[in-house]
């Protein structure tokens, strides 16, 4: 029980802090499981159960403002979900130790991205195919079909073996490489890392690894963290946190490192 209100308040707090940005916080919530005792898919299991409440809670503040971009989301996240599905479904091909260094590679890529800056770039009025020109909420940008959703599939793969939602990835992927605004971006991802999110789960739970008496009560503790971080996000501007989603990641990876080293078999 102590665990589980530690780990509950840990959930609280990050699901808090990642909501502001947009990204579901799986990167936290599996080695903070991890380090209160569950297995690696049991944590996977359990992280991404959270992020599907979280997202939904937070997604009805986004779409209220409407920062959501549906249409974006649509073309975006179908091949994400399907292949977090089978990332699910297959993570137990691998080791536990190979899973936890694949985590920790992501999280370090995820925290360089998070070091570009977007760049302003020219709308033109040629059309061409696989490039789709967007306007939503007053924004123009163009979305390169045939980069975003190669890396969507992958990411999806990984995401949903590991049991982290990808938001680290789509929104950079959807600033830098598609020009998306910002705030747009984290409201837009919200709703990818729910469906994502899920997706995973459902492979993870089919392979046997829910644990109840873990999931459920900080599921509930993440619907409170996932209301109150997107009301912060709509007054905080991301740019003023971006130290921290610099350092945090890392930080991360050196715990699920190090954790794997010690724990692995001599």
């Amino acid at each position: 029980m102590i665990k589980i209100i530690i780990a509950a308040i840990a959930t609280l707090a990050i699901a808090i802090v990642m909501t502001m940005t947009g990204r579901g916080g799986g990167n936290f919530y599996v080695p903070v499981l991890i380090a209160t005792g569950n297995t690696m898919n049991q944590a996977a299991t359990t992280g991404q159960l959270i992020l599907v409440t979280t997202a939904i809670a937070a997604l009805l503040i986004f779409q209220k403002h409407k920062v959501v971009d549906w249409k974006l989301a649509l073309v975006i996240d179908p091949p994400t979900n399907i292949m977090a599905f089978f990332g699910g479904f297959y993570a137990h091909i691998f080791s536990a130790v190979i899973l936890k260094f694949i985590f920790a590679g992501l999280l370090v890529v995820a925290s360089l991205f998070m070091l570009y800056s977007a760049k302003e770039r020219a709308i033109s009025n040629k059309k061409r195919f696989g490039f789709w020109q967007r306007r939503y909420s007053g924004h123009e940008y163009i979305v390169n079909l045939w980069l975003i959703i190669p890396i969507a599939a992958g990411t999806g793969f990984v995401a949903g073996m590991v049991g982290i939602s990808g938001g680290s990835f789509k929104i950079p992927l959807m600033v830098l490489a598609c020009g998306v605004p910002t705030r747009i971006a984290v409201g837009t991802s919200s709703a990818m890392v729910a469906a994502t999110a899920l997706m995973g789960f459902a492979g993870h739970t089919i392979s046997g690894d829910f644990n109840s008496s873990w999931a459920i009560p900080l599921a509930i503790v993440a619907v409170v963290g996932g209301l109150l971080g997107g009301k912060f996000s709509l007054k905080i501007n991301p740019k003023n946190l971006k130290r921290i989603f610099i350092y945090t990641p890392l930080a991360a990876a050196m715990f699920m490192f190090f954790n794997t080293l010690f724990s692995a078999p001599s």
